[in-house]
């Protein structure tokens, strides 16, 4: 039976209505509703019937069709955890703000249910980031992100000094708050914010980008994926605190060196539509595009031009 994993943000009502009214349609069509346990009794409470129960835990996406999400970007990174190790393609459905990571909002849901039945949708696999801390020569955490790794101060009354190295060798030494490590899909989450450029997903490239940082140069880096960027705490006053994904977090002591790299493992994106990441870009952000005439317009603009004989 194909079976199909409902996430849903834990204090939204309108996410679980909706994705009751979605698991629903699924079972209608005969497909199995696999959800989180904690969810399971306010899933309930909203009607849902017949499901299965399970741990929220890696093994939770195991022998998983899909994994579908209903929240905002935080609750699709919730779900990356989940899905990662097997495979399982996430499709998000948005009820945050902008919700970047998500393929459809609410009022798609026919869409969604349509798209999951007929499986209509394609799979995009995204970059992920390896992320090592190490304390002299001992590995003491491990970790991982899809959007970024950033390395930031612990105290709010002072900077962090930092040296990043890449490849082996020194690039800059920063007083800052902290250092962005991020991958092109995150490249429109913190690393928007930090300043950094936007990548297009399917540019497989790392993004370093300090953040304010008290230097002339401070610019954002943009490396090989086969590169490793690592960063050290060289003050001896200051601590730092690593973020991964803005949700799983480990201390750093001064001397801590925290070294980032691509991904074993890919998060794969589900896609109900073919649509560039520049239209996606433009919807999400909300770009200001008046004026732009594009290529048919340009075309018919030479037609005219040709018929009244090229004259003013």
């Amino acid at each position: 039976m194909r079976t199909v994993l409902v996430v849903t943000h834990g204090s939204r009502l309108e996410a679980d209505t909706l994705a009751v009214s979605v698991a629903r349609e699924l079972q209608d069509a005969g497909m199995a509703i696999r959800v989180l346990g904690p969810e399971a009794a306010r899933l309930g409470a909203a009607g849902l019937t017949d499901m299965d129960p399970v741990d929220p835990g890696t093994s939770a996406s195991a022998g998983c069709e899909l994994a579908v999400v209903f929240g905002g970007d935080g609750t699709i990174l919730r779900a990356a955890e989940m899905c990662r190790d097997h495979e399982t393609p996430i499709l998000g459905v948005n009820l945050g703000h902008i919700g970047f990571l998500a393929e459809a909002d609410a009022e798609d849901a026919a869409d969604v249910v349509r798209g999951v039945i007929d499986r209509t949708y394609t799979v995009e696999d995204r970059l992920t980031v390896d992320v090592e801390v190490l304390v002299g020569k001992h590995v003491v955490a491990r970790n991982w992100a899809l959007n970024e790794a950033t390395v930031e101060k612990q105290s709010r009354e002072r900077m962090v000094e930092l040296v990043v190295e890449i490849d082996g060798r020194p690039v800059s030494r920063w007083g800052c708050d902290g250092i962005v490590c991020a991958t092109p899909t995150g490249s429109t989450a913190y690393n928007f914010s930090a300043g950094g450029p936007i990548v297009w997903p399917e540019v497989a490239a790392l993004l370093m980008v300090p953040i304010s940082a008290h230097a002339l140069f401070a610019r954002p880096l943009v490396v090989s994926p086969d590169s490793t960027l690592a960063i050290e705490i060289v003050d001896q006053r200051g601590e730092g605190v690593l973020w991964c994904d803005g949700r799983r977090a480990a201390d750093l002591p001064s001397g801590a060196r925290v070294e980032v790299r691509r991904g074993a493992h890919s998060v794969r994106l589900a896609r109900l539509r073919e649509a560039t990441f520049a239209d996606r870009l433009v919807r999400k952000f909300d770009l200001p595009v008046e004026g732009w005439r594009g290529e048919a317009a340009r075309r018919m603009a030479a037609v005219v031009d040709e018929d009244s004989g090229g004259g003013a």
